[in-house]
């Protein structure tokens, strides 16, 4: 194989695709460039088919941390588990693919994209889907293609469209929509949006498709060019599971039992139906017949109850649970269900059911972020976990899986606009969605529960948003948009689409789709049906709390930010953070000290005040004229050191310490004395000059060899030096340099 490569331009950016050098042993491979930017992408399918009933696909994203130009954390310093950003690039990669491939096909198909550079200004997921595209189609393998992912974003100042845009460009962006699939139909979309319309989404939506186009365009001119230099690509020959007329019909048979079983909305009432059905259809094949049609019977049970379900929908125009086809389930909600924490709020629609518990700490305790995307971390964290027990099922805990992190990103992303900036709401968010009951749309029913618990917690959000699933029936020439799919129309349907929003607009969106027959008729109806069902459900919760706490709970951690003299932050923190530690142990609060002099105290029962007041203390400078009550801290010949505030000293010179003239400081005050003392000069070094307001009479023992004038500030020793134990008597030195 001749090493073979295209380049082009598409919408202000460069692209690369090449194939022949690397990676020659796979079944296809091809390098795709952004810029800089390059992903190396294999496919490879295995020679055996595998005696399964599902399509075996996997695809993996590993980031590199080589490609930015780094080593890789930890003690082994080599790539570990991958991130939830090299997760979410895999299942998005993986989403266009798999309804791609022809039904029946069961070989292992595995795709790996290894980035190999990341320039840091063109992003490294979306152009792996025309890469993997690529793969299979110089490799010979049958599927529908090509295919091609493409990432739109919206200059807001402009209203202009942006395909692929930079990071800098997203980051001014008010849209990032992903799309992918091919140049006549979309099959896979991921969305966040600055609360824009459902006319603006549709309009990126149309722009995109043009998009995905011309880049499957260009990969059809890369395969002429390759067969021009290798010859014809070869389609390789695969067996494939067919259907068996015998099984089908034996199967079918049982079509008006199926559609009873399936007419109950209770979620386990029905699977148990619809199993013993099953059952006892298998029981009707002899054991020979189930041994030798061991893959096809499964497949033909499983297709009998989609059929059932569908013609269903379409012919009579209710669905499994009584539902009308825009009708939202029965909705429970109760924000602050939990005590204690800091904000909670339980979900319910239908027998979906979520808990959500909002946690506030420090901005300190954002989330950092090991990726090679620019990106360091984030303040606003959600969490989705879904259970084994919340289907009724056993199974391994563990960490999330693929599923659990992208639900979990959908109701992220869903939130993340309506956040307040750090600048409004000085806390690092966390928000975990436990599933409790799942039949459907559980990680929207994360989202509205997200809503409340940041609700119950006292989060200012700027607008409240709530989501729906929705679903599509395309069946015997018909079609029918659904509301508020519950898991069997998710599984057996043509379409799971989720769309999230406020009263403004769309803020998420995601969607999988099995028919090619999507039309923007279609999508439209399905937006503003979604519009329709999200704004109920909204209203709903705003019953149950129409807005934010005023503030947060007593059990989360107040933060008080104070702004403090950059030069003053040495002060705070003190010699290897003494003060700061101290300050910290005696008050239970927790202090962020930030480079620019912001300073963030958190605490609960009035820790953060006391905090936030020794900290103001130690950065205040007396002023001449002010009154303290200070201590004692250093004596010497020519007067006394007193602590006004905590590290800030001044001088109470020996003639103002009694009512007339004393011999010897020490025959007036001793180190730890109380005194009241006012602030008479405050000179260009800060160095502070204090009198004594409560003056005794002069002890009767004084000598008074001292004048009552005050001695020149020029000649005034030094306060301490290295050895200096101040007054021999008192066995310690001044413990604050006078330096104000």
């Amino acid at each position: 194989m001749a090493k073979v490569t295209h380049e082009f331009d598409l919408y202000g950016k460069h692209y690369v695709l090449e194939t022949g050098e690397l990676a020659k042993q796979a079944t296809g491979a091809v390098l795709v460039k952004q810029g800089d930017s390059t992903v190396l992408v294999t496919a490879v399918v295995s020679k055996e088919r595998k005696d399964y009933d599902f399509f075996p696909l996997t695809v993996d994203f590993i980031e590199k941390m080589y490609a930015v130009g780094r080593i890789p954390g930890g003690y082994l310093k080599r790539e570990a588990r991958p991130s939830e950003k090299a997760t979410l690039t895999a299942r998005m990669i993986d989403r266009p693919l798999r309804p791609s491939f022809p039904a029946g096909f069961r070989n292992e198909v595995q795709v790996v994209a290894t980035s190999l550079v990341a320039d840091q200004v063109n992003p490294v997921d979306t152009m792996c889907v025309m890469a993997a595209s690529s793969a299979f189609t110089v490799g010979g393998v049958p599927f529908e293609g090509p295919l091609a992912c493409v990432r739109i974003g919206r200059n807001p100042e402009t209203g202009e469209f942006i395909v692929n845009p930079t990071y800098e460009e997203r980051d001014a962006s008010d849209l990032d929509l992903e799309l992918a699939g091919s140049d006549s139909f979309i099959s896979m979309l991921e969305a966040s949006a600055d609360e824009i319309s459902e006319e603006d989404m549709l309009a990126a939506m149309a722009f995109g498709q043009e998009a995905i186009a011309a880049f499957c365009e260009e990969q059809k001119k890369f395969f002429a060019e390759y067969e021009q230099v290798n010859g014809p690509i070869v389609k390789r020959e695969y067996v494939y599971d067919e259907p068996v007329p015998y099984v089908h019909d034996k199967v079918f048979a049982h079509y008006d039992e199926m559609s009873a079983a399936l007419k109950d909305a209770d979620k386990l009432s029905r699977i148990g139906k619809v199993e013993l059905l099953k059952v006892a259809i298998k029981a009707e094949f002899t054991e020979e017949e189930q041994a030798l049609y061991s893959r096809e019977i499964p497949v033909e049970l499983k297709s009998l109850e989609k059929h059932a379900m569908r013609c269903m929908v379409v012919e009579t125009g209710e669905r499994v649970d009584g539902r009308a086809a825009d009708e939202i389930r029965p909705l429970m909600v109760k924000p602050d269900y939990l005590p204690l924490v800091h904000g909670s709020g339980l979900f319910q629609r239908g027998q979906t059911q979520v808990l959500s518990v909002c946690t506030l700490g420090m901005l300190n305790e954002w989330q950092r972020l090991d990726t090679i995307e620019p990106v360091d971390g984030k303040r606003y964290i959600h969490h989705y976990n879904f259970p084994p027990y919340c289907t009724g099922e056993t199974g391994r805990m563990g960490s999330p899986k693929r599923r659990e992190i992208g639900h979990g990103n959908l109701a992220e992303r869903a939130l993340l606009p309506v956040i307040p900036s750090e600048e409004e709401f000085p806390y690092t968010i966390r928000v975990v969605s436990e599933v409790m009951e799942s039949n459907g749309s559980s990680s929207m029913a994360s989202t509205c529960g997200s809503t409340l618990a940041l609700m119950d917690a006292g989060v200012p959000l700027k607008r409240p948003v709530s989501g729906i699933a929705m679903g599509l029936i395309q069946e015997e020439g018909k079609t029918v948009v659904l509301s508020d799919i519950q898991g069997l129309e998710d599984f057996l349907g043509d379409m799971d689409f989720k769309v999230t929003g406020t009263e403004r607009g769309i803020t998420a969106m995601q969607m999988d789709n099995k028919a090619t027959g999507l039309t923007p008729e279609i999508l439209s109806q399905a937006l503003h049906q979604a519009h329709e069902g999200r704004a109920f459900i909204l209203k709903t919760m705003l019953d149950a709390i129409p807005a934010p706490r005023e503030t947060p709970k007593d059990t989360a951690p107040q933060i008080i930010t104070i702004q403090i003299p950059t030069d003053k932050i040495r002060d705070v923190i003190g010699s290897g953070g003494k003060v700061i530690r101290g300050i910290q142990d005696d008050t239970g609060a927790t202090i962020d000290i930030q480079e620019d002099g912001n300073v963030f105290i958190a605490g609960t029962d009035g820790a953060a005040q006391d905090a936030a007041a020794r900290i103001k203390a130690i950065v205040k400078v007396p002023e001449v004229g002010e009154e303290y009550t200070g201590r004692v801290v250093g004596i010497q010949p020519f007067g006394a050191f007193v602590e006004l505030l905590p590290g800030k000293d001044g001088l109470l010179h020996i003639s103002r310490v009694a009512q007339g003239r004393v011999d010897k400081v020490e025959d007036v005050l001793a180190i730890g004395d109380e005194v009241k003392v006012k602030v008479l000069e405050v000179d260009e070094k800060g160095k502070i000059s204090l009198d004594r307001l409560d003056k005794p009479e002069v002890p009767g023992g004084s000598k008074g060899g001292h004048s009552d004038h005050h001695e020149p500030r020029g000649e005034r020793k030094p306060r301490r030096h290295p050895g200096d134990n101040g007054n021999a008597g008192s066995g310690r030195a001044p413990r604050r340099h006078h330096e104000g």
